[in-house]
């Protein structure tokens, strides 16, 4: 009887400079997928030597300096989605790209921050009444983000013009004043089931500079979802499939909210290309990953 050939998977980041974040997990997910049995390497995404066709499945897992790049990395992502099976699906991640996605989420009855989008050209319209938030529609890791009060419109008409000037969208929206007590909550779901949870402290300080360092996921912890908290997430995926017409199954997504003004959860963003899956934080969900990915390269095979 004739062996099985290992399934042949790539799990696709990128090449850090000095002093930018590694993907910590990387090196133990690898691991354990060739422990299952699996052909499993990491390769940077951008690596021009790497045949893509050769492997049954690549998972965007750590290309965290896409947002730079957003050309280029649609690109390949083009590139990639018609040589092999991608995961999350190429029409899935060019959607998800653009944080213009939340529209669609908010016409799909998904609760989502209110978001107003300011593109190259727009006059610069910021709110005279509340605390806000400006960044860009396309970026990672609080990339050009800051909080302003109305008192700092000056400061934040720079902000919004720098982006303009390198053709970027800026997105406002009401600073959500539970962050700075209640944090964050990153629900992650992995082969369409809940993975889990984690909750994270306030990313942007008051005065803090839209092009200063930020640390991305501050005070971060465990985190049980509510009852409430999951149905929003359920309702953020179910969505997706109506605002990508064809969309294949997710592999993989992180659903992040926060509480509203009214007390209840809503959408921050929904994270469908490279989220951070925190396994160093939650060790014992490495099983379900690995079983995930290894279905998956299975299916495309």
């Amino acid at each position: 009887m004739a062996r099985t050939a290992a399934p042949r998977i790539a799990l696709a980041t990128y090449d850090p400079e000095p002093g930018a974040t590694v993907d910590r997990d990387l090196p133990g997910l690898v691991g354990a997928l060739r422990e299952a049995g699996a052909d499993a390497v990491a390769v940077s995404w951008d690596d021009p030597a790497v045949d893509w066709s050769g492997h049954d499945l690549v998972v965007i897992r750590s290309t965290w300096d896409y947002s730079w790049r957003a050309a280029e990395f649609a690109a390949w992502v083009e590139k990639c989605g018609n040589a092999t099976r991608l995961a999350n699906p190429a029409e899935v991640v060019r959607w998800n790209t653009d944080k213009r996605y939340l529209g669609d989420l908010t016409k799909a009855g998904v609760p989502v921050v209110p978001t107003a989008y300011l593109a190259p050209g727009d006059p610069v319209d910021l709110p005279t009444a509340h605390e806000y938030v400006v960044k860009p529609t396309s970026g990672a890791g609080a990339r050009f983000a800051a909080r302003y009060t109305p008192e700092r419109r000056d400061t934040a008409v720079r902000h919004v013009e720098r982006m303009h000037a390198e053709g970027l969208t800026a997105m406002v929206q009401p600073f959500v004043t539970s962050i700075d007590t209640a944090g964050e909550r990153a629900l992650q779901f992995f082969g369409g089931r809940l993975l889990h949870a984690s909750r994270k402290g306030a990313v942007l300080a008051p005065g803090t500079a839209y092009d200063a360092d930020k640390v991305a996921h501050p005070d971060l912890v465990p985190w049980t979802p509510t009852e409430a908290e999951l149905a929003v997430a359920e309702r953020a995926l179910a969505a997706v499939p109506v605002a990508v017409p064809g969309a294949s199954e997710l592999l993989y997504a992180r659903v992040d909210l926060v509480t509203g003004e009214d007390g209840q959860p809503c959408v921050m963003e929904l994270e469908l290309i490279e989220p951070n899956l925190f396994l160093r934080l939650h060790t014992g969900s490495l099983p379900r990953v690995v079983e995930a990915i290894l279905a998956a390269a299975g299916a495309s095979r």
